[in-house]
């Protein structure tokens, strides 16, 4: 039994001045003759182009990853969960000192930090605890070095005196692998993100 073959369909010659009917002589074949494929030419090229650019800068991506260090992964996934903390809490006043975004005379300047209750130094562990992070205002974070006792006051408030007791109490020691990390970074974007559609939602 032999199966017959359909012969191609005529189409319409993509050059835009031609636009002659042809019946294509081999598989995505887009223009009638050479004169065409003459004036097709840079389009394709043009294409080709954007093609090897955006492979080149997805190869120097994969390179720039490569190098990277844990150090540099942390970072990445320290600031992937701040802004999340600054996002989520963005409609509360500041943790230490209840300012608000226009109590300019309680800020130095307008920018919002996502402050840690206990530090990274203190407890690694909790770096990227979400319970252990809140908005604060600048003056408060870096100039007053986390208004630790005025935190402390107001974080029991929003989140009780039990968890509070347990982000003071002991943790177990951990070593996050690079994978673990990305994955955070990961999670705390896609969380971001979610929370700005819902701002413009």
């Amino acid at each position: 039994m032999t199966i017959e073959r359909k012969p191609p369909k005529p189409k319409k010659c993509r050059v835009a001045t031609c636009r002659a009917s042809f019946v294509p002589s081999r598989m995505g074949q887009a223009v009638c003759s050479p004169a065409c494929a003459l004036i097709d030419a840079p389009k394709n090229q043009d294409k080709a182009r954007k093609a090897i650019a955006q492979r080149d800068r997805r190869d120097i991506q994969v390179r720039k990853e490569k190098l990277k260090s844990r150090a540099d992964h942390l970072r990445e996934a320290q600031a992937a969960v701040n802004e999340y903390v600054r996002l989520r809490d963005a409609h509360l006043p500041c943790i230490s000192c209840d300012s608000m975004p226009n109590d300019n005379d309680l800020m130095t300047g307008s920018r919002w930090d996502a402050g840690h209750y206990r530090s990274v130094g203190a407890c690694p562990e909790l770096r990227f605890e979400p319970l252990n992070i809140h908005r604060q205002c600048v003056k408060c974070n870096r100039n007053l070095s986390g208004n630790a006792v005025e935190y402390r006051i107001r974080l029991v408030l929003r989140i009780g005196a039990e968890i509070v007791a347990w982000l003071e109490g002991p943790h177990e020691p951990r070593k996050y692998t690079v994978e673990e990390i990305k994955t955070i970074k990961a999670e705390y974007r896609a969380k971001a993100r979610e929370l700005k559609k819902g701002e413009a939602a």
